[in-house]
């Protein structure tokens, strides 16, 4: 293998960087429209981490609103659940 690589021109190098460099950059927009089509850009999911044992330790209007994530989170966790049962049914 290393024959073959010394057995090529000067300046062959550069090309593999630009292709490397290339699926690096595809990779990434393919991830982050993954991302923001699976709502992964929610600034609310640090709420999620919180449930009732938590409310001495919060302020009134911060767990009403940690609460109320908990519940549109399991929501849209039903959701998927529910597209995903489907997609499978399908499948069979």
């Amino acid at each position: 293998m290393a024959d073959f690589f010394n057995s090529l021109e000067d300046g062959w190098t550069i090309y593999l960087w630009l292709i490397a460099g290339a699926m690096i950059v595809l990779a990434a927009i393919y991830w982050v429209r993954w991302a923001a089509k699976n709502d992964q850009f929610d600034e609310d999911i640090k709420y999620v981490v919180f449930d009732q044992n938590d409310q001495d330790k919060m302020d009134p209007e911060e767990f009403k609103k940690a609460m109320q994530v908990n519940k549109d989170q399991e929501a849209l966790r039903k959701v998927y659940l529910a597209k995903e049962a489907a997609a499978r049914n399908k499948q069979s």
